[in-house]
């Protein structure tokens, strides 16, 4: 959009009604905590969140040659997912850098759903659409088209079972089906980016007051609050999920980023960033220069993205995200630092938190794990 003013979701005036501090994210007026950024963080991890994402950029793909173009345009093999089923992706530039991460939805035989982060929603649309020439396959901007709404925590499948009668507990994770929920057409998705079980309903701008509404209702007596960006930040931290723009950019290739496994070189034909992503592999396995890790604070200092991290004097990497962990109860990071400090439990790492060298303990990704 050209006029600065932030676009509103179709539940602006209800997230301001909930008294949500609102901020601008990737253009889009968002709520970034309604109360106790703690507590709703605490309450996706033990009961229910509700989130507004209609920040998010859903794109359709159609047609006959749909599954041929996306398995052109993105790095994973996108024509062996099964309908009805969803996979985590990579849009990669011809040199390897990273244009976004995405997940794809197939809807059908020759419709696809892709979702991009709200920030690289018309970068994503831009190259997709670049990529469609010579294919039989028309690409959809349906950003207007959808707002999304999600629920998660262990709570969320018996509160969203008691609106819908689609089979949830057929529903595998990373999978999708059409269905009503609180009468409200819906796809709903078995995803999430919180680390804990969940879904995602796409729904019409239109619907999502009336969804909101039942689903804050459903939920009311086991324990579920609306959730703002702030906790959505520190759950995915928690989680070990990379957030563009932070652990992912166009410096950086899936093989830099730790995530080499979204790039399927086995399937069929050329791809965008092919040659460059080989080459990429190779280096990655003759000598990673950097490795995405966690930290762990000692004291009680939180370290901010762009943040040395050091040891024995020397700058060995940089902080990528840095929160306190509700979970743990101390600062958490990750960080790309130097292959030879990058073991958990590697002695001597700290964070230069203004010219004070922090010490941090090197632990494996993620932080946290929900029990199943």
């Amino acid at each position: 959009m050209s006029s600065s003013e932030p676009r509103r979701t179709a539940l602006d005036a209800l997230h301001r009604s909930l008294g949500a501090t609102m901020t601008d994210f990737a253009g889009w007026d968002m709520p970034l905590r309604y109360g106790s950024e703690r507590d709703e963080h605490n309450a996706v991890r033990t009961k229910a969140g509700l989130f507004d994402l209609s920040h998010m950029g859903e794109i359709t793909v159609t047609g006959p040659q749909a599954a041929a173009l996306l398995n052109f345009a993105l790095v994973g093999n996108i024509a062996s997912v099964g309908v009805g089923r969803a996979r985590y992706t990579m849009i990669c530039q011809a040199d390897g850098g990273i244009l976004d991460d995405l997940i794809v939805y197939r809807l059908g035989a020759t419709e696809f759903m892709v979702v991009a982060n709200a920030s690289n929603a018309q970068v994503v649309l831009d190259a997709l659409t670049e990529r469609a020439a010579g294919f039989d396959a028309e690409v959809r901007d349906d950003r207007d088209a959808y707002a999304l709404i999600a629920v998660q925590g262990p709570e969320s499948p018996g509160i969203l079972a008691s609106l819908t009668d689609a089979d949830l507990d057929g529903l595998k994770y990373y999978a999708g089906l059409p269905g009503t929920v609180a009468g409200v057409p819906a796809l709903i998705a078995r995803t999430g980016y919180t680390g804990e079980d969940g879904f995602e309903l796409f729904v019409a701008p239109s619907d999502a007051e009336t969804l909101w509404q039942a689903l804050t209702k459903a939920g009311e007596g086991v324990g579920l609050i609306p959730c703002g960006l702030s906790c959505r930040d520190t759950l995915r931290l928690e989680a070990g999920m990379p957030l563009y723009g932070h652990e992912l950019s166009r410096e950086l290739t899936p093989f830099d980023a730790g995530l080499g496994r979204v790039v399927k070189f086995e399937k069929d034909g050329d791809f965008v960033g092919r040659e460059a992503l080989e080459q990429a592999a190779e280096r990655a396995a003759a000598a990673t220069p950097r490795v995405l890790v966690g930290l762990v604070a000692e004291g009680r200092r939180v370290p901010r993205a762009g943040y040395a991290v050091v040891a024995d004097g020397e700058v060995i990497g940089e902080v990528t995200s840095g929160a306190p962990s509700p979970t743990l109860g101390r600062p958490i990071a990750m960080a790309y630092v130097d292959a030879a400090h990058a073991t958990p439990g590697t002695a001597g790492v700290g964070v230069d938190i203004r010219g004070s060298h922090e010490p941090y303990e090197v632990v494996a990704l993620p932080f946290y794990k929900r029990q199943k």
